[in-house]
């Protein structure tokens, strides 16, 4: 943070000048402190504005637990101004993860489709024209509120498109004031006690629960789920059968009811889809979202939801994308998070990288299908080692590369794919050599899944096997993504081992 702050250029800083009220968008090659820009402007936001800032929150949402670790160490006085530091999945999560989805399921339940899925769902329980005739007992007198002038009022109400929640109460208001008007018509002015007592009454509360009634997020996702005719009805026209199908509950595995169900982390979304259409979540003042790029339109969703009152600071860059839906242009998901009109700045020269691993990166941008613009660096002092070995020889080929790396100073990052970590912490474990988890920070070595690495950086890296990490990803999968990522984590050295071709 001290180097980037030493070396802050002109367009960094007016970034994190800009206004509390803007919005912008930070395309960011590996290196060029897009991270550093984030934090610098919540903590200038907070500085500048406090009291707005208190009063309206600012919330930091990272990928995951260790990035938000990280970031605790390089600017520890966020976490003293009550600033929340979060992960998306940590701010929706109504349940815990015990579900899981194939790659087909989860795709189709983050697609943006599926909101409109939702609402239809949701709204499918509105029963504006089959309701009878209401009848409200007031003493010895009934005041009758006719079919037709229930189904009106429940039809305007829809038309104006509130919160599920607000729309329920709005049309019992409603009703209740159609009662008032018919009884001030025959008796004079009625007291607020009466007023209160017709809203309670049991016929009113039986005639609401039939017209707009009560419903939890979960009632709905679990039936739009587990039925489906209900399924098909709120889908038609938007889900094929095929999108239908994969994210059907089976029929020999579903709940009983929505209280027994496994909830996968993309049901969450759903679930907070929904629960947004029932009411507003409490928002935040600013929000910073780093590594926006591997967001699906459902997640950009999630937040817009809690930024609707206040502005947004997205960083990213979608070379780094690794996630099935991770974006491909940043106007699309700016329009999801709300804010079509961002102005998205590109940096591309970065002081963490040397040029030399730069150089090597960049080689594959061209194989990625990302119209972002190459890094640069200023810096010829890092080093690259290509260590080519024979596919048996890799373990005792990293086992060196890190004893190479041991004789100087700074952090030493393993990188492998997430099957070979094993493998690789038995060869270092077998030479002796201690190394710890991702999760350990101070570290002098750690073996880090590539799935992992992701907004982390040490002195030395040494990536192993980059035809491993590419092919992790599965066929059509983030597999050059999540190597091109695994590359810019150096900061100093990058040693490559490989017994493989390489796929740049």
């Amino acid at each position: 943070m001290r180097d980037i702050a030493a070396t802050i250029q002109p367009e960094q800083d007016d970034l994190v000048r800009a206004d509390l009220t803007a919005t912008v968008c930070v395309q960011g090659a590996p290196g060029t402190g897009k991270t550093a820009v984030g934090l610098h402007r919540a903590a200038y936001l907070l500085y500048t504005h406090p009291q707005r800032i208190r009063r309206g929150g600012l919330l930091i949402l990272g990928p995951n637990p260790t990035f938000l670790s990280y970031i605790a160490e390089v600017l520890p006085a966020l976490g003293e101004t009550g600033v929340r530091q979060s992960t998306l999945p940590q701010e929706i999560a109504r349940h815990p993860v015990t579900g899981t989805d194939d790659e087909r399921a989860a795709a189709v339940k983050h697609d943006a489709r599926m909101a409109e899925v939702l609402r239809r769902a949701l709204y499918a329980r509105v029963a504006a024209g089959a309701a009878d005739s209401l009848a409200v007992p007031d003493g010895s007198y009934r005041w009758r509120v006719p079919a037709d002038e229930s189904a009106r009022i429940v039809a305007d109400v829809r038309d104006e498109e509130p919160p599920y929640t607000v729309g329920r109460e709005r049309v019992r208001a409603r009703i209740v004031r159609y009662v008032q008007d018919l009884a001030e018509r025959r008796a004079g002015p009625r007291t607020d006690a009466w007023v209160r007592r017709i809203e309670r009454s049991r016929p009113v509360g039986a005639h609401l629960d039939y017209v707009w009634p009560r419903v939890r997020p979960e009632e709905v996702v679990a039936r739009l789920l587990g039925d489906p005719d209900a399924l098909a009805r709120a889908a038609d026209g938007l889900l094929d059968d095929d999108e239908q199908k994969a994210v059907r509950w089976p029929a020999a595995g579903a709940p009983r009811s929505w209280r027994s169900a496994r909830w996968s982390a993309a049901d969450l979304v759903l679930l907070d889809e929904v629960g947004g259409l029932l009411e507003h979540p409490e928002g935040y003042g600013h929000i910073v979202v780093d590594e926006a790029q591997d967001l699906s339109p459902m997640e950009c969703r999630a937040i817009a939801r809690r930024a609707a009152f206040g502005s947004l600071t997205v960083l990213g860059d979608l070379a780094q994308g690794t996630t099935p839906w991770a974006a491909r242009s940043w106007r699309t998901t700016l329009a999801h998070l709300g804010r079509p009109d961002a102005t998205v700045t590109p940096l591309t020269t970065g002081f963490r990288v040397p040029q030399a691993v730069v150089g090597l990166a960049n080689r594959l941008l061209a194989r990625l299908d990302v119209d972002v613009p190459a890094a640069r660096s200023p810096r010829g002092d890092g080093e690259l080692t290509m260590r080519p070995v024979a596919p048996g020889e890799v373990g005792s080929a990293v086992v060196d590369a890190v004893r190479d790396a041991l004789a100087r100073e700074g952090s030493v990052g393993v990188v492998a794919a997430d099957a070979d970590v094993p493998r690789t912490r038995h060869a270092l474990d077998a030479a002796g050599i201690a190394a710890a988890g991702p999760e350990a920070l101070g570290a002098r070595v750690a073996v880090v899944p590539a799935s992992v690495v992701k907004g982390l950086e040490y002195d030395h890296v040494v990536a192993v096997e980059p035809a491993a990490i590419a092919e992790a990803e599965g066929p059509g999968g983030r597999g050059l993504h999540r190597l091109y990522v695994v590359l810019t984590r150096a900061v100093s050295r990058l040693d490559v081992v490989h017994g493989r071709p390489l796929p740049f």
